[in-house]
């Protein structure tokens, strides 16, 4: 991940309009799974050519200008799988954070971090927090990574929060409202996601950031996410450029 020297930057996709990025992209990261399969390889395999899109979409957004990216890594309802597939995973993710740390420093961005703690494996947890703590005065770009996360689950821990500031007198029930409600979210700052991409050519959301989700456009593409490149972002980020945002609002 080479770090762009002051005051030069490579060239745009000619096709985005940089005054017009969309401030918040999410990805849904889909297709390990199949992508091995197809390839007669171990589902294991799959996740480390998808730890390769992560470097590859990360270098892209930075260049592109993006200002914040969030991954979903690991759901909640991901600890259905096997132990071997699960541990192999949190092996990566450390593997990868030992790997890249230094680079994602060096290039001045930020990684932030939505979901559950409690459950996350002691070295996981270990290494993601310094992680976090490394970057977090960095301002180039931010990578949110959805680990241990549930769009359900995140929905349920900001009521959980709100009825503690009820219950302590902070506030009245009426005094109840979205923006109150956003800030309980585990990232208050990115409550609004603009994009959302989904690999695999699959059609749901799969429990991802259901509030921040509203009002996003949504791209799906057919590439499995171990091939997921810079040139499908910024095919996604040309579609979305292409859409009128109403907001429920007429034409």
């Amino acid at each position: 991940m080479p770090a762009t020297p002051a005051g030069e930057r490579p060239p745009l996709d000619p096709r985005i309009d940089a005054g017009a990025l969309p401030r918040h992209t999410a990805v849904i990261m889909d297709g390990n799974g199949r992508w091995a399969k197809e390839r007669g390889k171990a589902h294991v395999e799959g996740h480390e050519a998808g730890a390769r899109s992560v470097r590859a979409i990360i270098e892209a957004g930075r260049e592109i200008g993006l200002e914040a990216i969030t991954l979903y890594a690991f759901s909640t309802e991901n600890w259905k799988r096997s132990d071997f597939e699960v541990n192999s995973l949190f092996r990566l993710m450390s593997k990868y954070i030992h790997r890249e740390l230094e680079e994602i420093h060096k290039n001045n961005i930020r990684v932030g971090f939505l979901g559950r703690w409690d459950g996350l494996p002691a070295k996981a947890a270990d290494d993601l927090r310094a992680c976090l703590e490394r970057t977090k005065e960095n301002d180039a770009m931010t990578v949110n990574v959805a680990l241990n996360y549930g769009g359900r689950a995140e929905i349920v821990d900001a009521a959980r929060k709100l009825a503690q500031d009820v219950r302590d007198g902070h506030i009245a029930p009426e005094d109840i409202t979205e923006e109150r409600f956003a800030q309980r979210l585990y990232l208050p700052e990115w409550a609004e996601v603009d994009l959302l991409i989904r690999t695999s050519g699959e059609l749901r959301l799969s429990n991802f950031m259901l509030w921040e989700l509203s009002y996003a456009e949504i791209v799906v593409q057919s590439v499995l996410w171990p091939d997921f490149r810079k040139e499908h972002l910024c095919d996604a980020i040309v579609e979305y450029q292409q859409r009128s945002r109403r907001y429920g609002g007429r034409p």
